[in-house]
């Protein structure tokens, strides 16, 4: 479990492994009221993924070629870009970000989830640093709260190549903690399969369970012929293509949840503020009068 921090403690040993936190009174976003401590009953929770690309808008395939050099460089839009993307996430209580720099020469030494969670109230916040090539790159993940995690933790995953890693937050809702575990996986079918073994096993034997991100798998692959097939997981029903934003034609990012949850919301945004589109759902509880295990 990962210990707590007043926002602006730049005193930390290691500024990696800390939940930055705002004393702030409630936030007002959209059109009703959070607070940070607890979730609305009524409504649910409401998660949204977002792979944002390090900050980079994509809208042909070939500005993979000719905005390559925004993923070494800095460049004047990149805060603008973060700023809209900010406004998509502002309206739920928890976010899953892949593809964000944790402060290096390419993004003004900005840490990019602490940037947006400034921009939109969160909380809490968490960077995770998964690769290392400061100054000039510094690559993760992250996540952005309104509700107070019970325990998170930090996990590496197995790979051919290090540098990704599973974001695991317990949250309290109603008299329950829902798992939740944010993923960017690796490209490759041998290290995907290694890195959904090890998520498997982090999440058996939990009741409430929220698995979300950027998968690059097909869900029949994920849960017919991967390690997910021994678990209950499922998809919300309907699931649209997230990649690439501009026409998707793949869904890459996936949010599963165990059968003791069920997904009553889920929309892919019609935002092209990355090379993904994010997706939004809202979790409720399947059946309320379930055992609750803590």
């Amino acid at each position: 479990m990962l210990s707590w921090s007043r926002r602006g403690d730049r005193t930390l040993a290691d500024p990696e492994v800390n939940v930055h936190l705002h004393h702030e009174p409630d936030h007002a976003v959209g059109d009703f009221n959070l607070r940070s401590e607890d979730a609305d009953l009524q409504r649910g929770l409401r998660f949204l993924t977002f792979n944002i690309q390090v900050g980079i808008t994509t809208t042909r395939y070939r500005h993979y070629v000719t905005n390559g050099w925004k993923h070494v460089l800095p460049h004047g839009r990149r805060n603008d870009n973060l700023r809209r993307i900010a406004d998509v996430v502002a309206g739920y209580d928890f976010v899953a970000l892949q593809e964000v720099d944790a402060g290096s020469l390419r993004s003004s030494f900005i840490n990019q989830v602490e940037y947006i969670a400034d921009q939109a109230q969160f909380p809490y916040w968490y960077s995770q640093l998964n690769r290392d090539l400061a100054p000039f790159a510094r690559h993760g993940s992250g996540l952005l709260s309104r509700i107070a995690p019970n325990s998170m933790e930090d996990h590496r995953l197995p790979g051919a190549i290090p540098g990704r890693g599973a974001i695991v937050a317990r949250l309290p809702y109603a008299d329950a903690s829902v798992l939740v575990v944010l993923l960017h996986l690796s490209l490759g079918e041998r290290s995907r399969q290694r890195q959904l073994e090890y998520v498997t096993q982090l999440i058996q034997d939990e009741p409430y369970v929220v698995v979300m991100g950027d998968m690059n798998s097909h869900l029949a692959q994920l849960l017919f012929d991967s390690p997910l097939a021994r678990t209950d997981l499922r998809p919300a029903d309907g699931v649209q293509p997230t990649y690439p934003s501009w026409r998707p034609s793949m869904a890459l990012d996936h949010v599963l949840v165990s059968p003791s949850l069920t997904i009553s919301e889920y929309e892919v945004l019609d935002c092209r503020l990355s090379d993904h589109r994010p997706i939004a759902v809202t979790v409720t509880r399947a059946d309320e009068k379930l055992p609750i295990a803590m």
